[in-house]
């Protein structure tokens, strides 16, 4: 089942009318590979449809997380981004704590190793996020510089 398939299913299942301005959002959502905040997602569909508001907008992003479509991330400065996740390999991130850049990491060693942890504690695990915050090279180059 694909991501659009997937949301309008779980609308349905929760009585949610598919409206032509939701399947605008997601579709920009979806098209566009980035981690996004909601006044990211709000201005690049408002080049569409001038009549979609941000309080759509921001609902919708609501919708699109319940319903397993994209996760709300937090890279640590106070803003909430989304990304995709349905139909994306689970990753997780390294981010820089001066720039705010940051990078999409995938191990299969790791991700073993937070399975072998779970059974181990006997947790039942629902998800797991990891997020590195430090510093990346750009910025200790710069930093290395200024002494």
């Amino acid at each position: 089942m694909d991501a659009r398939e997937t949301f309008v299913r779980f609308a349905a299942e929760k009585g949610l009318r598919n409206t032509h301005q939701r399947q605008q959002i997601l579709q920009m959502f979806l098209v566009t590979e980035r981690h996004l905040t909601v006044q990211e997602l709000y201005d690049l569909v408002r080049k569409k449809d001038k009549g979609i508001g941000y309080a759509t907008v921001a609902r919708t992003v609501k919708l699109l997380c319940e319903s397993g479509v994209c996760r709300q991330v937090d890279f640590g400065d106070g803003v909430q981004r989304y990304e995709h996740k349905h139909g994306h390999k689970h990753h997780d991130h390294l981010i820089c704590l001066k720039c705010g850049r940051f990078v999409e990491i995938y191990s299969p060693k790791l991700e073993r190793l937070q399975q072998e942890l779970v059974r181990k504690h006997g947790y039942v695990q629902k998800y797991h996020r990891l997020d590195v915050f430090g510093t990346c090279p750009r910025c200790q180059r710069k930093n290395k510089r200024k002494k």
